[in-house]
């Protein structure tokens, strides 16, 4: 695999069952990238090791007055530079490819694996995970899978140097061979404590860029209640602990590379010394000497990769275990699409709630617990955080369709939709039925005023569906993502949508008209919303009420506020003080409170005034 060949057309299956399993199954899986920058190493290696040899043979040369041994010395040094040159080259080459094509490997298994869980995925794992793992991490699992094949090739050309040594001279060679495993072995006592080192640090990092994310996300909110001040405060503490943490496993890894430094000094030292002795007794010619030497001395470069892959394997370590984490996620209910691939159509019914969206209306669920609600929106779109049975749309279990099959067939919108930077006309670009123009959706969600908005704020931009979006439409306001959001499920135009929550950050008079579009819009197809608004609810077909996770009670909203006083206690959020007395003055004035105009009845009234205009 090449970089230009980008992206896999199938990344694999990872083995996830821990992290060094993970790096295993990586390094398999790129055997041929790792055979050839192993190769292209050695070529490397063997051309620097080959330098203290032309050397001593030059000096030896020089010394017995030798231009025949002086020339072939010269030709020698010159091919060890081309194989030096030519051999670093591609070595780099090769390893960056293999940095690279693992990362890539690891981020299209991460996005997979997105895809299949959905919004599920960040009720399993903290978002600020999630984005630590697609970008720092990755990099540094990268930097391991790239740095095993050229630590093989040094491993590989020690040993051979040194077996030459032993060979070409014994009793210095028997020092280098005593000498080269301590320099190799000195820094695994002090590993572990640096790789915990490093792993306070990630785990810090990690915290932080959590709160980071969270802080960025919820700036507008926490400027209107004026807690932007906790929040920096909050990160530049975990900032600091970050960099303290920092700094005491930059501290370790320091004392590492010193000891790499001062050991090799050290036999280089010893080598000199014991050599100089054995020059002097006649036992070793001075070029054999110079070669020994410059053999030592040349071998601290391989010798650093030792610390290059302690290094790597301590810091990829902890980054392959979050990423083995994320990637063994399974859907709760995935029975791996065992019927063929279809779009059912009929009644979404889920038997756990009790819950029944006849085909083709328009459904109203309330909740009075918002996770719980957006919990069961995503089991109506098959993305159940927990097992259980499944949701079945026309009779047909949504758990075993594929999963392609099932999103075509089910899409949920979630409360917190996510606006992807780039134009309108690109944002509305999604797989659809075709039968909704993106004109219509956007009237059907009032995104009037955010066309206006956006071409306002786009230079250059006269049509609005080539205005820009900035990322996830910072630039635009709440309500307006809201809309956007909205219009571009409405394009899509699902067998069944459901919306959780899609206009509550709207007005009245915004969500009124809204209410007419989509029921407009959506007429012969099954909607669920998922909302508490009574201008929403007295537009729905029927309206459904979940109390403890369980269907209660299933009606139009204007007989359920009056004969249901917990789904009214949702709707017009009465306090349980407030519902005895109302209960009892419905009772004694025909079932109607007299002043029973707040909250509810107002916005329906709003509505009554909208269609009355229109």
């Amino acid at each position: 695999m090449q970089i230009h060949d980008l992206p896999y057309p199938d990344p694999g299956v990872p083995d996830a069952r821990s992290g060094p399993r993970f790096l295993w199954w990586l390094f398999r899986n790129q055997l041929d990238g790792q055979l050839k920058s192993l190769a292209w190493g050695l070529l490397h290696f063997a051309s620097v090791a080959s330098l203290p040899f032309c050397v001593g043979v030059a000096v030896q040369a020089a010394v017995d007055r030798s231009g025949g041994r002086l020339a072939l010395a010269g030709g020698l040094m010159a091919l060890a530079c081309v194989g030096n040159a030519v051999g670093d080259t591609f070595l780099h080459r090769s390893a960056v490819t293999n940095w690279i094509t693992a990362a890539a490997r690891v981020q299209q298994l991460l996005g997979r694996k997105a895809a299949v869980l959905g919004s599920a995925l960040t009720r399993r794992v903290a978002a600020g995970e999630v984005v630590a793992v697609s970008t720092g991490d990755v990099e540094k699992i990268g930097w391991f899978v790239e740095a095993l094949s050229r630590f093989t090739a040094a491993a590989v050309t020690i040993v051979v140097v040194t077996v030459g040594l032993l060979v070409y001279q014994p009793a210095l060679g028997v020092v280098v061979a005593v000498g080269l495993p301590v320099l190799a072995l000195a820094v695994l006592p002090l590993l572990p404590r640096a790789t915990r080192r490093a792993d306070v640090q990630r785990e810090k990092a990690g915290r932080a860029t959590e709160l980071a994310s969270d802080t960025v996300a919820g700036l507008r909110v926490l400027r209107g209640i004026g807690g932007e001040d906790l929040f920096l405060d909050r990160y530049r503490r975990a900032s600091q602990e970050v960099r303290h943490a920092a700094v005491r496993s930059a501290r370790m890894w320091s004392l590492i590379a010193a000891v790499q430094v001062l050991l090799p000094g050290l036999l280089l030292i010893t080598v000199v010394w014991y050599g100089v002795h054995l020059a002097r007794d006649g036992r070793i010619d001075l070029g054999e000497l110079v070669t020994v030497y410059s053999s030592v001395m040349l071998l601290t470069y391989p010798l650093r990769h030792f610390e290059e892959i302690a290094m790597a394997y301590s810091f990829s370590r902890p980054s392959a275990r979050r990423a083995a984490r994320v990637l063994s996620l399974e859907r709760a209910m995935d029975t791996a699409g065992t019927r063929a691939a279809e779009t059912p159509a009929g009644d979404l019914y889920d038997p756990r709630t009790g819950l029944c969206a006849p085909s083709g209306s328009l459904t109203a669920v309330v909740c009075g617990d918002p996770d719980a609600a957006g919990r069961l929106a995503e089991r109506l779109g098959g993305h159940a955080a927990q097992e259980g049975t499944s949701v079945l749309l026309g009779g047909v279990p949504l758990d075993e369709l594929p999963l392609d099959s099932a999103r075509t067939a089910v899409l949920v919108q979630d409360k917190d939709p996510v606006l992807l930077s780039g134009t309108l006309r690109e944002l509305l670009d999604v797989p659809a039925s075709g039968s909704v123009a993106p004109g219509a959706a956007l009237e059907a969600a009032q995104c009037q005023d955010v066309l206006a908005a956006l071409v306002q704020g786009s230079l250059g931009a006269e049509d609005p569906m080539d205005a820009r979006i900035t990322e996830r439409g910072r630039s635009l306001s709440g309500g307006q993502r809201q809309r956007l959001a909205l219009a571009r499920s409405l394009v899509t135009d699902p067998e069944v949508l459901v919306l959780d929550e899609p206009t509550s950050a709207v007005d009245s008079h915004t969500e009124a008209r809204i209410a007419q579009g989509v029921r407009g819009l959506r007429s012969g197809r099954t909607t669920v919303v998922f909302t508490s608004s009574p201008l929403l609810l007295d537009r729905a077909d029927r309206v459904v009420f979940l109390h403890e996770g369980t269907v209660v009670a299933v009606g139009g909203h204007r007989e359920l506020v009056r004969t249901e006083p917990r789904y009214r206690a949702v709707v017009t959020r009465e306090t349980e003080e407030e519902t005895a007395p109302s209960a009892a003055l419905r009772a004694g004035n025909g079932g109607r409170h007299p002043d029973e105009v707040p909250h509810g009845l107002r916005e329906l009234e709003t509505l009554e005034e909208i269609e009355e205009t229109a």
